[in-house]
């Protein structure tokens, strides 16, 4: 069941998911398609099962930075689907993969009816929300060695330690400028904790990626932690009631 593989569905009660299963389709996500831009009202909500997704906040004089990744971990789209949103900022495909999605308007009627979905949905949407708070403290103050060891540990925690990126997809995600990338990436690849060439990123020691990462990846897994084991803490009270 490739529903399997997404960590959000993959935690709703079995009675649940049958009623959600049958109204998920399969897709393919091409590295750099466009999945929603500003303003625009989204139609699908995504649930990956593998690559990444990035939500991208781009500024008139052609600069832009990542705010916050969605992977195999949780959904794209489900908060604007509930409330009947449109997307605020460019939302593109940063590694390739595939998702399950459904359209929103059925997604809505579903969580409507099954509060167990509704409240992973929004669960999730409260740690997305402290993702991008967290983004942007660290970049405000971290520097661009600690940043690049937080986004590279985030990044092996949803799509392992081969990633496809470029420099100027590196350069993008951070907001910073390709020959800072080229620096920072040299270091660590003299270091031995990566290779890096043509393209192709392989994170060789991610414990001591880790350990030169700001205090933000930490943060970031914690938050990620509290929000669902206090969800299934919850959810064990109401079964044994």
């Amino acid at each position: 069941m490739p529903q399997a593989s997404n960590f959000l569905l993959r935690r709703l009660a079995p009675a649940s998911l049958a009623r959600v299963a049958p109204h998920l389709s399969l897709v393919d996500l091409v590295a750099a398609e466009v999945l929603a831009e500003p303003h625009q009202r989204i139609e699908r909500v995504y649930f990956p099962h593998s690559g990444i997704i990035s939500c991208i906040v781009e500024l008139s004089d052609g600069a832009a930075i990542e705010t916050g990744m969605v992977g195999d971990d949780g959904v794209l789209g489900a908060s604007q689907a509930l409330d009947d949103k449109v997307s605020l900022n460019l939302v593109t495909v940063q590694i390739a993969g595939r998702a399950s999605v459904m359209p929103s308007e059925k997604l809505r009627l579903l969580a409507a009816e099954l509060p167990d979905f509704k409240a992973l949905l929004i669960r999730y949407e409260q740690f997305f929300l402290a993702q991008v708070q967290q983004t942007a403290a660290c970049n405000a103050v971290h520097d661009i060695d600690a940043r690049t060891c937080k986004w590279l540990s985030r990044m092996h925690d949803l799509a392992g330690p081969d990633l496809l990126l470029t420099q100027e997809l590196f350069a993008r995600m951070m907001g910073v400028r390709r020959t800072s990338v080229t620096t920072v990436a040299g270091a660590l690849q003299a270091a031995g904790l990566i290779s890096y060439s043509r393209g192709r990123l392989h994170i060789i020691d991610i414990e001591q990626i880790r350990k030169r990462a700001c205090e933000c990846d930490d943060a970031v897994r914690s938050h990620f932690r509290r929000m669902f084991e206090e969800l299934e803490t919850a959810t064990h009270k109401v079964r044994c009631a």
